[in-house]
């Protein structure tokens, strides 16, 4: 059985790594990556697959710095023609990005089966050009592999129970590589207090909004008179902010790989985050969130008491991480499959 894998960004290759580390174990599953080029990464070298143990994809379309039309048109069209080449039983998306919906639309039209990984997430925010991914990519694929209850709660309720395709509760792919490289972490190039918050920035819908990012960057100087806040500064946040003068009063350092997050994620005392998968990180590694975001896909992180929604509100974020830095969480419960999601992509896929 041959399994096309389609990547488009640096977080989708470290989740894959995982998968393919458990196709690894099958004889009966042969694996071909492709790598649309849609996020351009300086950091994905040569030492970054090497460092993290990822499979080199062996088609790169280097397609990247487009609007959405364009872009999601040439990565159909350069999918299409390596499906026909290889030939796959399987086409595997990941997420929603458009290298995802490209992937999932060039095999459907081909008559390949499709395997969607984070199935039936959604933040029911119509805004976001990922929730159009999704819910696309979801409704064309034939194997969902959902991370969460909620995940398959969100497919029932827009009748997937009545549709031709199977759900499948696998856990998060992303566990499986949190607990794979936690050993292999290792200190960033500065230096950080014994006890931080580490945050990042980099939504649209917060970066590009002034009044938004004024007020976040505005309870983050606040915390930081309390509690040292280390902010890696995505390179488009960082230009907003000297553009508008914005005053940052946190450590503010260049992003970090992989290895060094998980360091700095083992060592912080409380996260917050714009970001989707950051939020899910900080459980893996016991830490408590504040997401400045109105909405999350991760609910049951919310409903849990592991994460709290701070918007763009000043006085809401600031309570929140006090409120947080309080609490004590029991991290055991199994949210995210423990680490088994792969090995149970792979078994379904063999099963048929």
């Amino acid at each position: 059985m041959k399994v096309l894998t389609i990547l488009g960004a640096r977080p989708q290759f470290i989740k894959a790594a995982a998968v393919s580390r458990a196709f690894a174990q099958y004889d009966e599953i042969e694996e071909v990556i492709v790598h649309t080029g849609q996020h351009f990464d300086a950091n994905m070298s040569d030492v970054f697959f090497e460092e993290l143990k990822i499979p080199r994809p062996s088609y790169n379309l280097d397609i990247n710095s487009l609007n959405h039309g364009a872009m999601t048109g040439r990565m159909l069209e350069g999918i299409e023609e390596i499906i026909l080449k290889e030939k796959p039983d399987w086409v595997m998306v990941y997420g929603d990005t458009n290298s995802t919906i490209a992937g999932a639309l060039a095999a459907k039209k081909l008559h390949v089966k499709v395997a969607h990984v984070e199935a039936g997430l959604r933040s029911f925010n119509m805004a976001m050009p990922e929730e159009i991914n999704r819910i696309l990519t979801d409704r064309i694929s034939d194997i969902l592999f959902c991370p969460t209850d909620p995940a398959i709660r969100n497919l029932n309720k827009e009748g997937y129970e009545n549709l031709e395709n199977k759900i499948v509760k696998n856990g998060d792919v992303m566990q499986d590589a949190a607990i794979f490289y936690s050993d292999m972490s290792k200190a960033p190039d500065f230096s950080i207090a014994d006890k931080f918050i580490l945050m990042t920035l980099h939504r649209a819908e917060n970066t590009d909004n002034l009044e938004r990012l004024k007020n976040i960057v505005e309870a983050a100087n606040e915390i930081h008179e309390e509690i040292p806040v280390v902010l890696l500064t995505h390179p488009r946040t960082k230009k907003i902010l000297e553009r508008e003068g914005i005053e940052l009063n946190v450590q503010a350092e260049d992003p970090v790989g992989y290895l060094e997050m998980i360091h700095l994620l083992k060592n912080c005392i409380l996260v917050m985050t714009d970001s989707g998968g950051l939020q899910k990180e900080a459980f893996f590694f016991a830490k408590n969130c504040v997401t400045m975001r109105d909405e999350t896909e991760w609910v049951e992180l919310v409903e849990n008491g592991f994460n709290k929604l701070g918007g763009a509100d000043m006085a809401k974020i600031t309570a929140a991480v006090h409120e947080l830095l309080m609490r004590e969480n029991d991290f055991n419960i199994d949210l995210y499959g423990q680490g088994k999601a792969s090995k149970i992509i792979a078994e379904t896929l063999i099963a048929g």
